[in-house]
């Protein structure tokens, strides 16, 4: 399984960014799939999963301003995050949990500021 993020970038305090991440096949057989993200000087964390039913988890930080959804057709997890705070700013990374292991996408930056 290969994975590519897009759609990160620099936003202010407020604004929105939607993430994407495309892998190389089908996605239908994938159990779960979702976002890390992490900031400088920090663990790496659990932002938002869903699995191959629909079911969604969100970490609390986020809860409530972040969408995680799957297209089956096209392949792709997306993550619309809105109320972005200057907390969110991190490195996000696309993963997907397939036959046991965990693949990962490149990381892409997301920079909340003024």
């Amino acid at each position: 399984v290969q994975l590519q993020a897009s759609g990160g970038g620099l936003v202010q305090p407020g604004g929105s960014l939607t993430l994407s991440c495309a892998a190389s096949g089908s996605i239908l057989s994938i159990n779960v799939m979702g976002w890390y993200r992490q900031a400088p000087g920090k663990q790496r964390e659990l932002v938002a999963r869903i699995t191959s039913g629909g079911s969604t988890n969100y970490a609390d930080s986020v809860k409530g301003r972040f969408t995680i959804s799957r297209d089956n057709a096209k392949n792709t997890i997306t993550l619309q995050m809105n109320s972005l705070k200057p907390e969110d700013t991190a490195v996000y990374y696309c993963y997907a949990y397939y036959s046991g292991w965990n693949y990962w996408g490149q990381g892409t930056q997301v920079t909340v500021s003024s």
